[in-house]
């Protein structure tokens, strides 16, 4: 075959494929931008770096964010803490330095994750590098918050409190700087 008709016809097959791509419905790309907590509590800084996904009309506790199954707490990468001073995390004892953050969401109980490992793919988990885990507490939120929170906030003395916030659902775990 001539190298002009083959050519040609390469050319008509791609254009072609291309048509069927386009006409084919596009499922929309949602992006979940990086966000940021922080506090400082008793002179010590915490800070988490988060990927914060949207619920875009999407059914998120129980649905896209299974119960019962190891969630990123977040989107993207591994959600990470970092402390700049030894800390209690629930019933953990945590040693200054960065970590990430995973959890079991249940309806009634979450169970918070820390890692040892930081900088993973969201899907990379592994429980061979956890630090430890301690249970949250769980509350029903009076309204519906579309973008996935992470909140620090500081509650007197060398106390605070970690919350995962997102859809009609909040997770906490009290935090406590240790001496």
């Amino acid at each position: 075959m001539p190298v002009r008709r083959r050519a040609i016809l390469i050319g008509a097959a791609f254009a072609a494929i291309a048509a069927v791509a386009l006409a084919q419905p596009q499922r929309p790309r949602y992006t979940s931008p990086i966000a940021e907590a922080s506090v400082t509590i008793a002179g010590r800084k915490i800070n988490v770096e988060y990927y914060a996904p949207s619920a875009h009309g999407r059914k998120i506790m129980g649905a896209l964010v299974p119960y019962g199954q190891v969630w990123c707490t977040g989107a993207n990468w591994a959600t990470k803490i970092t402390t700049d001073a030894d800390l209690q995390v629930g019933a953990l004892k945590l040693p200054k330095g960065s970590y990430s953050i995973w959890t079991i969401p249940n309806e009634k109980e979450w169970t918070l994750i820390i890692n040892s490992e930081t900088g993973q793919f969201h899907l990379n988990y592994d429980s061979s590098r956890d630090f430890g885990r301690t249970k949250m507490s769980v509350k029903t939120l009076p309204s519906m918050v579309e973008t996935f929170q992470v909140a620090l906030s500081a509650a007197g003395g060398n106390k605070g409190t970690l919350a995962l916030i997102w859809e009609n659902t909040e997770a906490s775990v009290p935090l406590a700087v240790l001496p």
